[in-house]
């Protein structure tokens, strides 16, 4: 039976429920290059992802119009979206039997960290975390694959079976993979079953409460 000693959280829609903050700073951006949008449910696809891929993808940016873009977002982001967030309901309780299990929490987010640790701070969850790892304000670091690999690495963890990533889209299951570790899904979050069925990860949680059960008792991975 695994034990896992080390546990990787996504933050946006693992964490919190961060999609209007996310959505409004999107919006904000996109309207510098004269691109309406009425519907902010319409850019939920962008939570979660490195956002210069998200820029590539839904709207053909290139490189250069991504960096652009991207600080268009962060004038809006860092002044008024990184509060239009919430925290989702038992996380702090998740969170709280967790560490008194002994575990080492750790915040492993594609979102730059200096952003990662503000929005902790501000729902006072920063001080169950051991570790708060995003990406560079620069771009790099960006992909989950890189973030946890980095993780690893500094904590020079040696016996990869300890280690579990937690997270909502299927960057964090393929994050996971790419790293030889367990990976835990949770289906509350903005990626579909299906997106994340097709990542295969090792379990699904429903709930955090799902989580908990998992990480005391892991039972028979998800058969595909």
């Amino acid at each position: 039976m695994k034990d896992y000693k080390y546990i990787l959280f996504d933050l946006d829609g693992t964490l919190t429920d961060s999609k209007v903050g996310i959505a409004k700073s999107i919006k904000y951006a996109l309207a510098k290059y004269n691109i309406e949008v009425e519907n902010l449910e319409s850019l939920e696809s962008f939570v979660g992802p490195p956002l210069m891929e998200s820029f590539k993808e839904h709207y053909s940016f290139n490189d250069e119009k991504s960096r652009e873009a991207l600080e268009y977002y962060r004038e809006y982001f860092s002044k008024k979206g990184i509060f239009e967030n919430e925290v989702y309901p038992e996380i702090q309780s998740l969170l709280e039997k967790l560490k008194m299990k002994g575990k080492i929490l750790i915040v492993a987010t594609s979102k730059p960290t200096i952003y990662a640790e503000k929005i902790l701070k501000y729902f006072n969850l920063e001080g169950y975390f051991d570790f708060i790892v995003g990406s560079n304000l620069d771009g790099t670091r960006s992909s989950k694959s890189e973030v946890i690999s980095y993780i690893i690495s500094e904590l020079n963890i040696k016996d990869l079976g300890k280690v579990v990533m937690i997270g909502d889209r299927k960057h964090d299951v393929i994050g996971g993979t790419k790293n030889h570790i367990h990976t835990i899904a949770v289906t509350y979050g903005y990626g579909s079953y299906e997106e994340l069925k097709e990542a295969k990860p090792t379990y699904f949680a429903n709930t955090p409460k799902e989580i908990l059960d998992i990480i005391r008792n892991p039972q028979k991975p998800f058969s595909y």
